[in-house]
């Protein structure tokens, strides 16, 4: 039983299941209580986020010294393609299947959260923008200058964040989660909400699983290694993604299962791709949109946009979902003026699909997760092709 305890699968799901039963029963003194909690707790987590992406983007770039900037490009080339290609897909898909569909809409009459009983701000010492802007530069003039005084100091600060990950952010995510199912649940978004689109989420669900397919193939066969030996132990990342909705507060779990990886992912590739791929490539997310602004498209005002339309939001999507903020709805929220502006949507078809994207996006984000995986293999691959030498990690997740 000990054992089984210690299992993050185990917690994570033993999580969501008592949040939804809690949520079921809980009155508006017990929702108090969990809206409060949740909301510090998440403060919390999220004040970690820009910590962690400094203290893993930062060194891993200042160690690889004159391949910095080659790596680099190949990463954001990878997240770019990855994220393109899958909203090219779902195109194809949503133009093949969406006027075969019979969708009824109506989200309504979900019930209203109470107030926190007090909201602690824990504010991030910068955006994760910010911070993965600064971790790059901060990398890149280290390993081109070679301060090698300033790059131990870096390895110091990531082993100052390893155990912050460790000890604080990991422990405190099975509860996360739970208060988190326990809010939707006591909304009725599980009982409610979430028939009312059923159809599409299954179908842009599918298109998860066909992509991360891809994308595994893909990153097996350039590195030249079995993917299964990756993709069997991003378990406990997805499960945390879905619980979470967020590739930022998911990256502790997500190191952890890259590191368990080894072989055939590299070390060093994981410490700089996994945390730099949490920030820009959300190929889920990207897949999921597309889809969705055709399908409400066809709801609300009776046609799917126009080839032409909708390749440019494709093209222009995938630069806009890299500025996404790390949280929930990030890349929907971040792409309302292309939704407004290339696709003319009204108020009520960015409402509507705010609130259909918020159904499904703890899957999507498990997408994105589970897909950095296969590009670090991609990059591990690049890296030993071109014969970078692998850099001496002294620690472990």
């Amino acid at each position: 039983m000990k054992k089984l305890w210690g299992s993050l699968p185990f917690r994570l799901l033993l999580g969501v299941v008592l949040g939804i039963l809690l949520g079921q029963i809980a009155g508006v003194s017990v929702m108090n209580v969990v809206v409060t909690v949740k909301y510090v707790i998440g403060q919390l987590i999220n004040f970690c986020v820009p910590l962690i992406i400094i203290g893993f983007i930062a060194p891993s770039i200042a160690k690889m010294g004159a391949n910095a900037s080659r790596i680099l490009g190949v990463a954001i080339l990878c997240a770019y393609v990855s994220s393109i290609l899958a909203a090219l897909l779902s195109m194809g898909a949503g133009y093949a299947i969406i006027p075969h569909l019979s969708i009824v809409s109506a989200a309504d009459g979900l019930r209203e959260l109470p107030e926190a009983v007090f909201q602690l701000d824990i504010p991030q010492i910068m955006s994760v923008m910010s911070a993965l802007v600064l971790s790059i530069l901060i990398g890149l003039t280290a390993a081109w200058t070679r301060a090698r005084t300033f790059a131990a100091l870096l390895g110091e600060f990531q082993k100052m964040v390893l155990r912050m990950v460790t000890s604080v952010v990991i422990p405190l995510l099975p509860l996360f989660i739970a208060l988190t199912f326990c809010e939707l649940s006591y909304q009725g978004t599980i009982t409610r909400q979430l028939p009312v689109f059923i159809k599409v989420v299954l179908i842009v669900m599918v298109g998860h699983y066909i992509w991360l397919a891809v994308l595994y193939a893909v990153g097996g066969a350039y590195s030249r290694s079995n993917p299964l030996r990756v993709l069997r132990n991003y378990g406990p990342a997805y499960l945390t993604a879905v619980g979470t909705m967020s590739s930022a507060a998911t990256l502790a779990v997500a190191l952890r299962c890259a590191k368990k990886s080894e072989p055939p992912l590299r070390d060093d590739m994981v410490d700089f791709g996994i945390p730099l791929f949490a920030n820009i490539h959300l190929c889920g997310s990207v897949l999921t949109e597309v889809f969705f602004v055709m399908t409400v498209s066809q709801i609300l005002y009776g046609y799917i946009p126009s080839l032409s339309s909708m390749v440019l939001f494709c093209l222009l999507l995938g630069v806009f979902a890299i500025g996404a903020p790390g949280v929930p709805g990030g890349t929907v929220v971040a792409s309302l003026g292309l939704i407004t502006g290339v696709l003319g949507f009204t108020d009520t078809g960015t409402a509507l699909m705010l609130t259909i994207f918020a159904l499904q996006d703890s899957f999507g984000t498990a997408c994105n997760v589970t897909g950095d995986g296969a590009l670090t293999m991609i990059l591990t691959g690049y890296a030993n092709k071109h014969n970078i030498p692998e850099q001496d990690l002294s620690f472990d997740l």
